[in-house]
């Protein structure tokens, strides 16, 4: 009877085998160059490059990379089944048994975002050039009194 009472108090202690052993949260890293960037998540994170911060495992966002003088990024973070994550899972079919899956899925300890670390080449933005400003217009000398020439008299002396 002790051991029954044993191995069901192990298995309990046991269970969810991903959650104990990965947590749910993960640490996404953001490198960008040029470093020094804003980050925004679409989940309220927010930091400047190098950065780290933490998230819930379950959580897919959009990051929104920016500094000033060249172009934002949006890189969008999903989720997918980490090995680790999975091996932790399949333990619970020796261990944790349906419960232990349950707690694992509920809380997303067998998952992993990607990209991790999100690493990010800004480019700067374009100058637009204004138009050159348009040369002068070349006026003709338009003659005045002062330069009209009788013809008609002839060569002076």
């Amino acid at each position: 009877m002790k051991q029954l009472v044993f191995v069901a108090l192990a298995g309990v202690a046991l269970a969810s085998c991903s959650t104990v052993t990965r947590g749910t949260t993960n640490q996404i890293q953001v490198v960008s160059t040029p470093s020094e960037a804003h980050v925004q998540t679409s989940i309220g994170n927010s930091c400047t490059t190098p950065c780290t911060f933490q998230v819930s495992r379950k959580s897919e966002f959009v990051a929104t990379i920016s500094k000033e003088g060249y172009q934002p990024m949006d890189v969008p973070v999903k989720t997918r089944v980490a090995g680790a994550g999975a091996a932790g899972f399949a333990g619970n079919l020796l261990v944790g048994g349906v419960v232990g899956m349950g707690v694992d899925a509920a809380t997303g300890a067998t998952l992993e975002q990607y990209p991790n670390p999100i690493t990010v080449t800004l480019q700067p933005v374009a100058t637009v050039k204004a138009p050159a400003a348009p040369h002068p217009k070349r006026h003709k000398r338009v003659a005045s009194a002062n330069d009209v020439v009788d013809r008609r008299s002839g060569p002076t002396s």
